[in-house]
């Protein structure tokens, strides 16, 4: 009898302790689902709406007079392509150079304002942005504006501008 009671003990024993082994894995399993649920949330966002925080962002720096923090939203490559009232250009470096020339000053660099008029897929993930820019300046200077198509595409899980046609 004694030894009944002893193996309905442990056994009982053995029951808690594998509901509270089931208890913890669905308490983990929910953690996990709630964390891939975030996780998917994320990388489901719509990549037009991503572009357009990352142009507002953008456009806070180069309004903070700050034009090496406006270029780390384009692709460092030599392969980014630039044209402007220039022409055609090709690299990173050679991109920021030319900004620095042509906007030496904080008051050559103005107020800029970007619009984007519309977002559509390419390819391989690439994104086409048009839109209006604004540069206001002061009398002197005389404001300046324009239309812009840009292509952002996803690179080491970062959006970044490899094209930019802004005229």
């Amino acid at each position: 009898m004694k030894k009944q009671k002893l193996l309905v003990i442990q056994s009982r024993r053995k029951i808690l302790k594998c509901k509270h082994y089931v208890f913890i894995l669905i308490c983990l399993l929910f953690i996990q689902c709630n964390s891939n649920r975030k996780e998917s949330k994320e990388k489901n966002e719509d990549p037009c709406v991503i572009i357009n925080t990352l142009m507002k962002n953008q456009n806070t720096s180069w309004n903070n007079g700050d034009i090496d923090a406006y270029m780390e939203f384009y692709w460092k490559s030599d392969s980014l392509q630039f044209i402007g009232s220039k022409g055609l250009t090709y690299g990173w470096d050679t991109t920021l150079t030319n900004y620095k020339k042509s906007y030496s000053t904080r008051e050559e660099m103005g107020i800029l304002n970007f619009e984007n008029l519309n977002c559509k897929y390419l390819n391989n993930s690439s994104y086409l942005i048009n839109g209006k820019w604004h540069l206001k300046r002061n009398e002197k200077l005389k404001d300046l504006e324009g239309y812009y198509t840009l292509i952002w595409k996803p690179i080491n899980g970062q959006w970044k501008i490899i094209y930019d046609h802004s005229s």
